[in-house]
């Protein structure tokens, strides 16, 4: 049962209680007198209530997520809470530590958890232990709980079947060290070097070859590819349109194209497959508690409002993400549902996800000094 649920119907029994008390209650009751417990007195009735009241305010909630995935989540919980949130979209993380003393955020929402990591190296995440969060596995959160991830996805092609087939396409990220890749029709397309999705894949890359190989595949997209974009968004629905072969994406990406009225003819590879390959590229995206924040008791009602079964469900929402707790039952549109592939079905590259945090700000250092600007120009 919801924390704050619970709090408010102990506050009712308790408060029954001390009426029934001063009433006097039945003659029997008269003659043998029985010794309150300590919660039904006055005071601690009143301590109960203010609790009560206290989770009626607001809750301040910062996030790098796209608004349309994230407000309707945020919209169900004042709903069902009461609870007033006001809500910053598109919230860098580093926003967090700026304003660290002066804290105003109780929440922060992220698309990458190597952006919870670092906030959490940086101390600026303060760790819990709220119902239900043995729900997530261990490898997708901190050790103290200070965030946790609620959704996954990986990396890969999305791929216009009109011009390039699947036989035709790379299957691997190295294989754009290689020049050819520009010379397909209308070439590939990525994002600018400060999105969230290419921060965690360079990290992955990192981790997986050392800065020196990382420094040069980010030099050869960066001269390789046709267009450079804003956001995966705007990848998928070039690609659509045919005005470039392929682009590198996170799945879900490729599920939300399925369901445009045209354009919809592509195809996504999951890359690195082969045995000696080091396998798919994950991130995550969750939630973390901010140190210091100001509503702090809606920010632990948050927290377990937020990992129960269907509102983990409702963290999906329309980002077609997958869930890490696959048997919550995300549903998925008819023309997605055959196309929906299981983390456990793919070999995945062998790498905590909690090391992202470790390279989140070199890695952002590392991407502009090998020629890709953080934004775009």
């Amino acid at each position: 049962m919801n924390k704050a649920l619970k709090v408010f119907l102990f506050g009712l029994m308790a408060m029954a209680l001390f009426v029934m008390a001063a009433c006097g209650g039945t003659d029997e009751a008269a003659e043998t007198p029985v010794e309150e417990p300590e919660e039904t007195t006055e005071e601690s009735a009143e301590e109960i209530s203010d609790e009560v009241v206290e989770l009626d305010g607001q809750l301040v909630v910062y996030s790098a997520r796209n608004e349309n995935f994230v407000q309707p989540l945020l919209d169900k919980f004042s709903e069902e809470t009461g609870i007033e949130v006001l809500a910053l979209h598109g919230a860098d993380p580093l926003q967090i530590q700026e304003e660290s003393g002066n804290v105003q955020a109780d929440i922060f929402i992220s698309n990458d958890i190597g952006a919870l990591g670092y906030l959490h190296g940086e101390e600026l995440l303060e760790g819990s232990n709220p119902e239900g969060i043995d729900t997530i596995p261990a490898e997708f959160r901190a050790d103290d709980n200070a965030y946790f991830a609620i959704s996954a996805r990986s990396r890969g092609f999305i791929y216009n079947k009109d011009m390039i087939t699947e036989e035709e396409m790379p299957k691997s990220i190295e294989d754009l060290f290689d020049a050819k890749w520009a010379e397909v029709e209308n070439g590939y397309a990525i994002t600018r070097g400060g999105n969230g999705g290419m921060i965690g894949n360079v990290s992955a890359l990192r981790y997986e070859w050392g800065d020196e190989k990382t420094a040069e595949w980010i030099a050869a997209i960066k001269d390789n590819a046709a267009g450079i974009f804003e956001g995966h968004g705007d990848i998928r629905r070039a690609v659509g349109a045919g005005e470039h072969s392929f682009g590198l994406v996170n799945n879900y990406y490729f599920h939300q194209q399925l369901l445009e009225p045209t354009d919809n003819n592509v195809g996504f590879i999951y890359l690195d497959q082969e045995e000696d390959q080091m396998g798919v590229i994950a991130n995550a995206a969750g939630v973390g508690l901010v140190a210091g924040a100001p509503n702090e008791a809606n920010a632990h009602a948050f927290l377990e409002w937020v990992l129960l079964p269907e509102n983990q469900v409702a963290f999906v929402g329309e980002s077609l993400e997958l869930l890490i707790n696959s048997e919550y039952g995300a549903q998925y549109p008819p023309e997605v549902e055959p196309h929906i592939i299981e983390f456990a079905d793919l070999k995945v590259q062998d790498m905590p996800l909690k090391e992202l945090g470790n390279y989140f700000e070199d890695t952002k250092a590392l991407i502009e000094d090998s020629g890709l600007d953080l934004d775009l120009r």
